[in-house]
């Protein structure tokens, strides 16, 4: 007898019964994961879930049953069969291969293993797993069956009261409105007995309904007439509806109630995260001598969660005047703590970050919540870890020298990034913040232009003035007296001398041993530095960063071309300050004082409709004005405080023209919602002729 087929029985018995048991096995574990996707979810989930378990549970009782092979068999048939004296690996063997003695060893083991029955060589696993798995299952799922709905679908109904049921009038008498908050909230759906609600923006409204005469159609009917349609499901009527804004609607069944009750949803829009500087304590911090890592910690919290891992913008600003590198990178940072508050700590070697000149390094901490698909990301405050320069006596010649240009202010660099940035930032913002985003960058830029402007002795203020810094003279009052006028007179200028020319036909304050020496090429090329400056704040000023753009860059050209010139020798001059004329003070002389009446100050224009409308509510021929009022709150709907309490006392009113109490109610609602005048100023009254005289007698 052949054993080669028992053989192959035996292995493709064992594999089929261990691929049985582990289905049996994970079967109820699928089931129930199926069960909870298609309660919790929605039935596609439910399908999808038990479909992936299935082929799961296949592939895996395949991938188990491999491993009962022709190694495994051996094994098995010589711990079964004693009289196969451990040799039934002969019987898989090629007979070629083998020796004289495993010739005659085969046929012995072949004839033994013939006469007399092999045992189960599959050992089967317990049942009782398998047994108490599929007890346990069918107790979940009588659970899953009998709890009741965490969103409220089959539970009772709450009774409504939105009048009293007459007979052949559809009435509505009970009620459900059930929220389903945004997967990314982690709140659990809830039923609510009422069917005015406050949730969270972009919820899942499911209204469940049930009237005592069974209307032909029923709908959810918004304020705004949008309409969703009831759909009947056996006593009850069904509707649903994504909450994306606030809302005022009715119940609305056919030949029901003339005017139903209003309802109110009112939509919490999710905010941004928050971010707080935890350590060090404050923004700006001086390197210490010899530090190697800086430590940081920020706080961050939102109202849902913030995502576990955040990023930090490290810049790193080294150099002096417009010799300055910029290097950036981005770390990653995991936050500890609570999903609503996160701590995100981290320690910054500051070899890594190439931050080894004097300079700054900038850390700034990026984080984003849980929101989808469009989480909100925030950007916290700027950390800055400054290294001073390396400090020095000097003496001699170089306490006298000086760089070219010094750096004053915002670089012209940093004008250039500060424009980029504004131009490339998405969304774009509001035209007022972009046109006061763009002045503040004007600022910076007559500044650096002013600064620059004192080497080739323009004025710091911009122009000259009357009245000297220090001076007690108002502005359009007399010029003060020349201080040079008491100076003794000086020689005759003589013929052929530059500076004798100067002397006669100018007014010069400086020392020539004080002034800027520069040759007359770099003067040049500085002069059209600042040309393009004022062209670039011109262009900043009107809200137009790309047209100053080109500016910018010819004057940061022209810039470097004056630093590389030649050193400059400044002498060293302290401040001279204008002399205090003594004579006038203490005097009460003020016949050289200017007025000092303020000027008259013109009010904002002001909406008149709203209050027109206020006014007319006292009568009660208004019929055209409510509408006027409820096409003015949706273009205003901003400037109210609170727009569905005046639509709903607007929508009162038109429905019942005659009622007092609701014209004072709606009245009332729109005076809080009327825009306040700007206040102007009152002249204080000029007095008597008494009091004049008294006036004018003070010193």
């Amino acid at each position: 007898m052949s054993v080669e087929t028992p053989i192959a029985d035996w292995a493709r018995h064992a594999r089929t019964r261990s691929m049985r048991d582990d289905v049996l096995l994970a079967t109820p574990i699928v089931i129930v994961v199926a069960a909870l996707g298609w309660r919790l979810a929605n039935p596609a989930t439910g399908l999808a879930l038990a479909l992936l378990g299935a082929i799961a549970t296949v592939l895996i009782a395949r991938k188990r049953a491999r491993r009962y092979d022709r190694r495994w068999l051996i094994a098995a048939i010589d711990a079964a069969r004693g009289d196969a004296e451990d040799s039934s690996d002969l019987l898989f063997a090629d007979p070629a291969t083998l020796t004289p003695l495993q010739r005659l060893q085969r046929p012995r083991v072949e004839a033994r293993l013939a006469g007399e029955p092999v045992p189960e060589l599959y050992s089967a696993r317990s049942h009782r797993t398998t047994v108490a798995l599929w007890l346990l299952a069918a107790a979940v799922l009588a659970a899953i069956a009998l709890w009741p709905d965490g969103a409220g679908s089959d539970g009772p109904l709450s009774p409504a009261h939105e009048g009293v049921a007459r007979p052949g009038i559809p009435t509505l008498t009970a009620q459900r409105l059930t929220v389903v908050p945004p997967a990314y909230t982690g709140l659990p759906p809830r039923a609510l007995g009422t069917l005015d609600a406050r949730v969270p923006a972009g919820s899942r409204l499911e209204w469940t309904l049930a009237f005592t005469s069974d209307p032909a159609a029923a709908a959810i009917t918004v304020l705004d007439a949008r309409r969703t349609a009831l759909a009947r499901s056996g006593a009850t009527w069904t509707a649903t509806r994504t909450a994306d804004r606030s809302l005022l609607y009715r119940v609305v069944a056919a030949s029901g109630q003339p005017a139903p009750p209003l309802h109110r949803i009112d939509v919490v829009v999710d905010q941004p995260p928050r971010i707080r500087l935890v350590s060090p304590s404050v923004t700006l911090i001086q390197m210490s001598p010899g530090q190697r890592s800086w430590s940081l910690s920020f706080e961050a919290t939102d109202d849902y969660g913030v995502k576990a891992v955040a990023s930090l913008r490290l810049v790193v600003a080294q150099g002096e005047g417009e010799n300055v590198r910029f290097s950036e990178r981005t770390v990653a940072v995991r936050g500890t703590g609570n999903s609503r508050r996160r701590i995100f700590a981290t320690t910054i070697a500051l070899a890594g970050t190439g931050f080894t000149e004097p300079g700054d390094l900038v850390a700034q901490l990026t984080v984003a919540d849980a929101r989808t698909p469009s989480p909100h990301r925030v950007v916290g405050p700027s950390v800055i870890l400054r290294r001073a320069p390396a400090s020095g006596a000097e003496s001699g010649l170089e306490a006298m020298t000086r760089r070219t240009m010094p750096a004053y202010f915002s670089s012209q660099r940093q004008v250039i990034i500060d424009a980029e940035a504004l131009l490339a930032e998405r969304p774009r913002p509001a035209p007022d913040r972009f046109l006061a985003r763009s002045t503040a960058i004007a600022d910076d830029q007559r500044l650096l232009r002013m600064r620059y402007g004192q080497f080739m002795g323009e004025e710091v203020g911009g122009g000259a003035t009357n009245a000297m810094p220090t001076s007690d003279a108002e502005e359009g009052a007399a010029p003060p007296r020349d201080e040079h006028a008491d100076e003794p007179p000086t020689a005759p200028p003589q013929f052929g001398q530059e500076s004798a020319i100067v002397e006669t036909y100018g007014h010069t304050h400086d020392e020539s041993e004080a002034a800027t020496l520069l040759d007359p090429g770099t003067r040049a090329t500085l002069r059209q530095a600042l040309d393009n400056m004022r062209q670039s704040e011109t262009a900043l000023r009107l809200g137009d960063p790309r047209r100053a753009l080109p500016f910018a860059y010819k004057a940061l050209r022209f810039i470097k071309q004056v630093q590389q010139a030649t050193r400059i020798f400044l002498a060293r001059t302290g401040s001279q300050l204008p002399p205090v004329d003594l004579a006038r003070r203490l005097t009460g002389d003020r016949s050289d004082m200017a007025a000092r009446t303020l000027g008259a100050t013109v009010a904002d224009p002001v909406d008149a409709t709203p209050a027109a409308i206020w006014a007319a509510l006292d009568t009660r021929s208004d019929a055209g004005g409510l509408d006027a009022l409820a096409r003015w709150l949706r273009a205003n709907e901003a400037r109210v405080p609170d727009p569905l309490a005046l639509a709903a006392a607007i929508d009162t009113v038109r429905r019942d023209p005659t009622c007092a109490t609701c014209r004072a109610k709606l009245r009332g609602t729109l005076w809080s919602a009327l825009p306040r005048p700007t206040p102007g100023l009152t002249r204080r009254p000029a007095g008597d002729a008494v009091g004049r005289r008294y006036l004018d007698a003070l010193p």
